[in-house]
């Protein structure tokens, strides 16, 4: 591939494949499928784009003399307009990890955390803008000064370069080190995708309340009728990463207060009931409460169990804890 007029197609197959990738991974590939997906994603083509952008010339290696009577250099300065290939494919790397940790970083800030797919967003668009943004810098080149990759297998490797009739440079240490550091920097970035960075997980538990407004003094039904059944609901949303199954038991608890101080002194189990709340997912329960006693000082405690509850459910071995004050005529 060395006509110039496929300049930018290196560019373009970044791009397109950039998008196949992600679309593949967000459609719900898993397994090896989706860390073979992932890693030239991660570990190459962000970097590659960046190196294009900066370096759009291609290797034009010329000596240039200088004049002594004005610089007093005596040598000639080699200058050098391009990278070679295998250049551009080791800083590619170098930027690819460089630029995935900082969108890891900033996706970290996000409203929509660490998550695998926030920070694979972020490196799909970067890794597009960059493309685009390195095919207008092509563009701004002399058609006879663009990079134009070269489908070359030696272009890969350095390759020995004799300077002088007794001097000869060994580059095999070099293309050895080349092939140890890509398999390592595969081998990382595949566990770093199969093991995907996850913030802490947990359950919301909360019990349906009313608007607020001026006209109620609680925000739940805070008034029973003893011997009568009242509906109580109850939302569960499960962060915990994996599928839960839960379990609700509702007790109905006659406490007198001391200050700060809450004793029980008598409770009977009003309700219990099981629901499976797949990860992200909200369920709703529909408790149900039927008072046997009267009074002031009385209390709804709901208990959330993270499977089976124990044999005696209290708050302390409780996963979730709500305590609800209420009034029994």
């Amino acid at each position: 591939m060395s006509d110039n007029h496929w300049w930018f197609f290196d560019l373009t197959v970044v791009i397109v494949i950039t998008g196949g990738l992600t679309f593949g991974i967000f459609s719900g590939v898993e397994g090896y499928a989706r860390i073979l997906l992932t890693i030239p994603l991660i570990l190459f083509f962000p970097g590659y784009a960046l190196v294009s952008a900066m370096f759009p010339d291609k290797p034009n290696d010329e000596y240039q003399s200088f004049d002594e009577e004005k610089t007093g250099l005596g040598n000639p300065l080699l200058v050098t307009g391009g990278l070679e290939t295998v250049e551009r494919l080791v800083l590619s790397a170098v930027f690819s990890i460089a630029l995935a940790s900082a969108i890891t970083l900033f996706a970290s800030v996000t409203p929509w955390g660490l998550a695998l797919e926030t920070i694979l967003s972020g490196i799909a668009l970067v890794t597009v803008v960059l493309s685009l943004v390195a095919i207008g810098s092509r563009y701004r080149c002399p058609p006879a000064q663009r990079f134009t990759p070269s489908l070359s297998v030696g272009g890969l490797f350095f390759t020995q370069r004799r300077h002088a009739a007794y001097e000869q440079t060994n580059t095999r240490p070099y293309n050895v080190a080349i092939v140890i550091a890509l398999a390592l920097l595969v081998a990382s970035g595949g566990f770093a995708v199969a093991n995907p960075p996850q913030s802490a997980g947990f359950t919301e538990f909360s019990v349906e309340t009313d608007p607020v407004s001026g006209d109620i003094d609680t925000m739940y039904e805070a008034t029973y009728t003893a011997g009568e059944t009242q509906e109580l609901q109850t939302t569960i949303t499960n962060q915990e990463h994996d599928e839960r199954t839960y379990t609700t038991v509702v007790l109905l608890e006659r406490v007198s207060y001391d200050g700060d101080d809450v004793t029980v002194q008598e409770t009977a189990e009003m309700d219990r009931q099981s629901v499976t709340v797949t990860d992200g997912d909200t369920q709703q329960q529909t408790l149900e409460v039927t008072p046997t006693m009267q009074g002031e000082e009385f209390r709804l405690t709901l208990l959330l169990y993270d499977d089976e509850p124990p044999a005696t459910p209290t708050a302390e071995n409780a996963y979730r804890t709500i305590h609800l004050p209420i009034v029994i005529e």
